[in-house]
C-alpha cells in the first residue's frame, strides 16, 4: 500500500513516515526543502519528492501533515489529483476547516477522514496514545484505519469536527495560554528556575516540567493553535474574566468569594479521588527510578536513552540528583538522569542475547539412571545467562556404575561465568561431573 505524507520531512510528519515505514508500508514524503527531504529519505528508507501532486496522484492514502496556516492550501493542491478509491487524511490541531476543504476538493470516490493525533514526535509508539477521529462518512477506509489504530493499542476518540474544535479550545487553547503565561511571568520576575526547585513541592516540580515541555515546542505552531480555532477566543475571554475576578477578590480581601469560586470549581472537576490518585502516581514516578538506581550502585544496570533509543549496559558507579556514571568495559560514561529509563531484567537479557557473543560448552555428569534429562535441561535453561541447553549424549558403559547413567549436556551462554552456575546446579542434583 502506497502512503504519501505531505510535509513528511520534519516534526510529526517525519514521525508518521518513520512509524508507517516500520509497519511495512510503501512511504513517500514531500517537503519544500530538498536537502531535508533527501536526508529524511536516506535516514528512513522512504521515497522523497518535492512535488505534492506527484506523490498524491500515485498514493492510496494521503496524510496532510503541514503547518495549520497552510493546511487548507495543501489540501486544495493535492485532493483534486487523487485517484478514485483512495483516502485523504489530515493531522492538524483544528478539524472544522480542513474537513470542509477536503470534502469540497476531494473528487468523487475519494474518502475523507480528518484525524488529530494528541501527541508529538517524541513518542516511540501509539500504545496508550489518544487519536481523535472525526469521520464525515464512514466508508471502507474508516474501518481499516480504526482497526489499525486499535491493533496498535491507541485510545481512539470518535467525534465530529465541531465537538473536537470546541474541546481543543480548552484542552489546547486554554492550557497552552496558561502555561506560556506562567513561563513568561517567571521570566519577567527573573526567577532562577533551578534554584526555585530547591524550595519546591513535587507538584511544582511536575508543573514546571509540563510548562517547559510546552514552551520548548515550535512557537509558530502554538500560535497557530491559538489563532485558528474559532472557539478559542471565547475560552480566552472567559479565562481572563475569571482571573480578574479572583485577583479582585484577593486584592479586596474577599475571602468568602474566593472560597466560593474555588469550591465550586472543585465540585465541577471530574472524580477528584481518581485525579488525586493519578497525580500521586505522577509524583511517585519522579523519584521511583532514582530510588531503584540508589539500590543499584555497584551493580550492573541497563539504561535506554528516551530520545535516541541507544542502550547503555554497565556498572553503576555514581549517582547524583541530575546525573549518573556507568562503567562500560572500563570506560566511564556520564548520562543525564532525565534522559534515560531503566531496562527491565528481561529487556536487558534479551538485548544481551541479541548483541553479545555466545559461547558453547559441554559438561558430562553421572546421574541416577531414573533421572529425567528433560527436567535437568529445562532447569539449566532457567539459569541467568544461559541461552539454550540440550542433551548431546547419554551413555551406559563399563565405566559407569550400575544404576547410573552418564549424560553429556550442551549449553550456550552469554557470560562464560555462567558455566560455574551450571556445574554447581548439577552437583546440587547429586550428579558427579566427569
Amino acid at each position: 500500500m502506497k502512503i504519501a505524507v505531505i510535509g513528511g520531512t520534519r516534526g510529526l510528519g517525519e514521525w508518521i513516515a518513520r512509524f508507517l515505514k516500520s509497519k511495512g508500508f510503501d512511504i513517500t514524503v514531500t517537503g519544500r526543502d530538498e536537502i531535508a527531504g533527501e536526508r529524511v529519505s536516506k535516514k528512513l528508507g522512504v521515497d522523497y519528492t518535492s512535488s505534492n501532486t506527484s506523490a498524491a496522484s500515485h498514493a492510496d492514502i494521503i496524510i496532510v501533515s503541514v503547518p495549520i496556516d497552510v493546511t487548507s492550501s495543501a489540501i486544495k493542491e493535492v485532493a483534486p489529483v487523487m485517484k478514485k478509491g483512495s483516502l485523504i487524511m489530515d493531522v492538524t490541531s483544528v478539524k472544522e476547516e480542513p474537513s470542509r476543504i477536503m470534502q469540497e476538493y476531494a473528487p468523487h470516490g475519494v474518502e475523507v477522514l480528518p484525524i488529530h493525533p494528541m501527541f508529538g514526535p517524541r513518542i516511540r509508539s501509539l500504545d496508550g496514545q489518544v487519536i481523535v477521529v472525526t469521520p464525515i462518512n464512514k466508508g471502507k477506509w474508516y474501518d481499516k484505519v480504526y482497526n489499525f489504530f486499535k491493533e496498535e493499542n491507541a485510545r481512539i476518540i470518535v467525534t465530529t469536527p465541531e465537538i473536537h474544535d470546541q474541546m481543543m479550545s480548552v484542552v489546547q487553547g486554554l492550557t497552552h495560554l496558561a502555561y506560556i503565561s506562567i513561563a513568561a511571568t517567571i521570566e519577567k520576575l527573573d526567577v532562577d528556575i533551578k534554584e526555585s526547585r530547591n524550595f519546591a513541592s513535587p507538584i511544582y516540580d511536575l508543573m514546571v516540567d509540563m510548562i517547559a515541555r510546552i514552551v520548548a515546542q515550535n512557537p509558530y505552531l502554538y500560535y497557530s493553535i491559538q489563532t485558528h480555532n474559532k472557539y478559542t477566543k471565547k475560552t480566552h475571554e472567559t479565562f481572563i474574566s475569571i482571573y480578574k475576578e479572583l485577583n479582585e477578590m484577593i486584592s479586596s480581601g474577599n475571602e468568602e468569594g474566593f472560597v466560593k469560586v474555588m469550591g465550586s470549581a472543585a465540585k465541577h472537576m471530574d472524580d477528584l479521588e481518581a485525579a488525586l490518585g493519578r497525580s500521586d502516581k505522577a509524583i511517585s514516578a519522579l523519584t521511583e527510578e532514582v530510588n531503584i538506581l540508589k539500590g543499584s550502585v555497584g551493580k550492573e544496570v541497563g539504561l535506554r536513552h528516551i530520545y535516541s533509543g541507544k542502550v547503555h549496559i554497565g556498572i553503576l558507579k555514581d549517582l547524583s540528583p541530575d546525573f549518573l556514571t556507568l562503567d562500560i568495559d572500563g570506560k566511564k560514561t556520564k548520562l543525564k538522569l532525565s534522559n534515560v529509563e531503566i531496562l527491565s531484567d528481561k529487556e536487558m537479557y534479551d538485548l544481551k542475547v541479541e548483541n553479545y557473543p555466545h559461547k558453547t560448552y559441554y559438561v558430562s555428569a553421572v546421574f541416577p539412571e531414573n533421572c529425567s534429562p528433560d527436567i535437568i535441561v529445562n532447569t539449566i535453561e532457567d539459569l541467568k545467562g544461559v541461552i539454550d541447553a540440550s542433551v548431546d549424549d547419554m551413555y551406559r558403559g563399563s565405566q559407569i556404575p550400575s544404576g547410573k547413567i552418564s549424560i553429556t549436556i550442551k549449553y550456550e551462554v552469554i557470560n562464560p561465568d555462567a558455566r560455574f552456575d551450571v556445574e554447581n546446579l548439577l552437583k546440587g542434583f547429586g550428579a558427579v561431573i566427569r
